[in-house]
């Protein structure tokens, strides 16, 4: 796993959202993909290029289609290399305080 390759796939708002419609809803052609996106067909090409070279998508052909599908498994590494390394129990204490620190705030 290259995890520059990753975390530059990760960096752009546009190829996080990408991300973000094929776990609402998987394999996706490039049109379905398009849709409601102020991108243009080549831009969203291009971005999904960058993700399959992380191999954040893979992509399989199904007659005259071509569909687009997450693969978690690279973000997954980066959490467990990343993530674990902090303390997941004083993260999550912070997180609680944070969260109750800013509903009290809140009323």
């Amino acid at each position: 796993m290259n995890d520059d390759a990753v975390f530059k796939a990760l960096a752009d708002a546009s190829r996080r959202q990408l991300l973000d419609r094929l776990y609402e809803r998987n394999g996706q052609t490039l049109s379905a993909l398009c849709e409601d996106l102020e991108m243009s067909r080549q831009a969203v090409a291009k971005h999904l290029a960058i993700l399959e070279e992380a191999n954040l998508v893979s992509s399989e052909k199904h007659g005259r289609e071509k569909l687009h599908f997450i693969n978690a498994v690279p973000i997954n590494g980066i959490a467990e290399r990343w993530i674990s390394k902090f303390e997941r129990r004083h993260l999550g204490a912070l997180s609680a305080l944070k969260k109750a620190l800013e509903e009290e705030g809140g009323q």
